[in-house]
């Protein structure tokens, strides 16, 4: 994966993440009911929207992915991205996101017994941009010069 591909990648996959985030946090201020999502059984998006863990220090988790995914989004853009330190502050992000999306998996599957589907759409989006990010990182930098 070159470094052009990995950013359009990091972009595409940011911007649906943020979408979906969007969404969360609309549904956690006006109604769990809003999202369309199974209520009964493992599927359950309103017990996990709606439990203790759907918070963090107070702040709702579905506004700390819009966070994420916009910050992401930016630090990928093709001016930003090839400033110095961009590309570790990128990888740093994704490190610290997929860190809590493993915490939100465990907290989902151990504490709630309930899995929210948009909130799986989330976590793989994470997931892809760390792998994205990862394997940019793992490769040397090519010099503007020589793209």
């Amino acid at each position: 994966m070159r470094g052009r591909t990995a950013s359009i990648i990091v972009l595409a996959v940011s911007a649906a993440g943020l979408a979906v985030s969007i969404y969360l946090t609309i549904a956690h201020y006006t109604s769990p009911r809003l999202l369309a999502c199974g209520e009964n059984g493992v599927v359950n998006c309103e017990k996990v929207t709606t439990s203790q863990q759907a918070t963090f220090v107070g702040v709702p988790v579905a506004l700390l992915g819009i966070g994420f995914f916009a910050a992401v989004f930016v630090l990928s853009l093709p001016a930003i991205v090839d400033r110095p330190g961009m590309r570790a502050a990128r990888l740093i992000l994704a490190c610290v996101g997929m860190a809590f999306v493993l915490w939100l998996i465990y907290a989902e599957i151990a504490l709630i017994g309930a899995i929210c589907l948009w909130c799986t759409f989330v976590h793989l989006c994470t997931f892809a941009i760390f792998v994205a990010v990862l394997v940019e990182a793992s490769r040397p930098a090519v010099p503007a010069s020589q793209r």
